[in-house]
């Protein structure tokens, strides 16, 4: 027999399957010894007192052990002939393998072409990145296998509950090797540490059912005849054909001007643009949980959540990374571009967070469909050239001397590998988004006592937070509405935001493969 509750713990009693038995025991008024196993379905910390609680459902079973606890079905993933009909994915992250793995349920081939290196390989490009300032615009922390998600901390949390089924593409996670608590926590999140183990399951997958992965191959054109998309040809001057699901991240510019040159219609996007914010992350810790002994022994690391509106613009954090690292995010040489990262268990020294400015495409001038991309690509550029060197020693300012519009005489400690040094943060990003900056620092200051601290170091620049255009496609087949055959997909085309929404698009555009395998096969019925 099973008993739900849905229950209201203490963070030391929530952590404890014994104080749990006890607790259920006591609401079921049953002897406790009848309880054979407790399990947590749903996990929620609610930090908005000074008394901390844990939000809890739980399954009690009584009487009796069950045989599983698998809250889903694990999907079976059959053998694809040789001769099956195929379909081509370009890029392997989150938007490709789904996009791969739903196309293997569905009888489709899958040949996936990823520009960059699998994902242990991009290790040795990544440290590259950090040690000598040396990006290789193939492979590094945007490009690659697993994608940009794949050393960006692997979050699984999204708000677009509408565009699919969030709980499938976490039970696929699950069931390639992620931890249970993907399936119990709110925000769930598997950590840049674990997250490359699950990827290459995932490849394993789709090689072992019949479909083909193909990595250091970037994709340079579109086979276009008549309208139609019939595949792709490779740099090398390999051609692939078939249906193409285009999911190449929201980071590819090269892409974007090929799609542009082949008159794929395309619009600009608004985007988000500012700086990673970086404070100790003890400090979060008693801000959040408002203990000056900060988060003890039996809560997670803490994390906010920041917005609010400056002169009709949205200003707010994004990524936010508690116990984690800074790290180089540029995807080509000449820029610089910073991210967050953290491992699983998030014990890192300090937390960071994008914070960063809403901008909207009538923010600029002109109607040119590329002009977000060149906009985000300027800024990165004048940060890469005002270090003055070809490293990736990063421009970073006192978040109180930015307020203040004054010079960092020294710097806090970072964790950011390249290393940074004192700049005019205030004056190198575009007023429109520094003095947004400006007044949202101040007023989330006064929100959370000591947030806006000398402790606190803004690190220079964060532009890559979504993409800067979006590919027009066909709302009802995800087809692109001029050029039949293409099936844009992910953060890239400008339809996601984040690990699990782009993988719900990949399910998506491959089922819209499907759909147009056998619209024949439809119409005679």
């Amino acid at each position: 027999m099973i008993e739900r509750l849905n229950i209201i713990a203490d963070p030391r009693t929530a952590a404890s399957d014994l104080q749990l038995r006890v607790v259920a025991s006591t609401l079921l008024n049953i002897d406790v010894n009848r309880i054979k196993r407790i399990v947590v379905t749903r996990r929620s910390i609610d930090a908005r007192q000074r008394v901390i609680k844990v939000n809890l459902s739980i399954d009690i079973h009584i009487d009796e052990t069950p045989s599983s606890t698998l809250p889903y079905t694990p999907t079976v993933y059959a053998s694809i002939p040789a001769d099956a009909e195929a379909a081509i994915v370009v890029g392997a992250g989150p938007a490709g393998l789904f996009a791969a793995l739903k196309l293997i349920e569905l009888g489709i081939r899958p040949i996936v072409l990823e520009r960059g290196k699998d994902v242990d390989s991009r290790r040795v490009d990544l440290a590259g990145i950090s040690r000598e300032g040396i990006v290789n615009p193939d492979s590094n922390y945007c490009f690659g296998e697993g994608g940009a998600g794949a050393f960006s901390d692997g979050k699984l949390y999204t708000r677009s509950k509408k565009r699919g089924n969030v709980e499938h593409i976490l039970a696929v996670f699950h069931q390639f090797g992620a931890d249970d608590n993907i399936l119990i926590d709110v925000h769930p999140h598997i950590g840049s540490d674990r997250l490359p183990s699950i990827i290459r399951n995932i490849r394993q997958q789709i090689v072992d059912s019949g479909g083909e992965v193909h990595f250091s191959t970037r994709v340079s054109n579109l086979i276009i005849e008549n309208g139609k998309c019939s595949g792709v040809e490779t740099e090398s001057g390999a051609k692939y054909f078939g249906p193409v699901i285009l999911a190449t991240g929201h980071s590819a510019r090269d892409v974007y001007r090929m799609l542009h040159d082949n008159g794929v219609n395309m619009e600009a996007k608004g985007l988000a643009i500012g700086v990673r914010l970086e404070h100790p992350q003890q400090l979060i810790d008693r801000i959040m949980y408002h203990n000056p002994s900060g988060r003890g022994k039996y809560l997670p690391a803490a994390e906010y959540s920041l917005l609010c509106r400056v002169d009709d613009r949205a200003v707010y954090s994004f990524c936010m990374c508690p116990g984690g690292v800074v790290i180089p995010a540029a995807s080509e040489p000449g820029l610089l571009v910073v991210n967050g990262m953290s491992a699983s268990g998030r014990a890192g020294r300090w937390a960071n967070s994008g914070l960063v400015v809403e901008v909207l495409p009538e923010d600029l001038p002109g109607d040119d469909c590329m002009k977000m991309m060149r906009f985000q690509e300027k800024i990165e550029r004048e940060f890469f050239n005002e270090s003055g060197s070809s490293s990736q020693n990063a421009p970073a300012q006192k978040m109180t001397d930015f307020v203040a519009a004054r010079d960092s005489e020294s710097l806090p400690a970072t964790s950011y590998p390249p290393g940074i040094h004192p700049a005019r943060l205030d004056r190198m990003l575009p007023s429109m988004i520094a003095s947004r900056l400006r007044k949202a620092f101040v007023t989330f200051g006064q929100r959370y006592k000591g947030f806006l601290s000398e402790e606190a170091t803004l690190i220079g620049c964060e532009t890559r937070t979504s993409a800067p255009v979006r590919i027009t496609r066909d709302p009802s087949s995800l087809c692109h509405v001029a050029v039949d055959g293409l099936f844009p997909a992910g953060e890239g085309a400008g339809y996601a935001g984040g690990i699990v929404s782009a993988a719900i698009d990949g399910e998506r555009a491959a089922q819209a493969v499907y759909n147009l395998f056998h619209q024949h096969d439809n119409s005679q019925s």
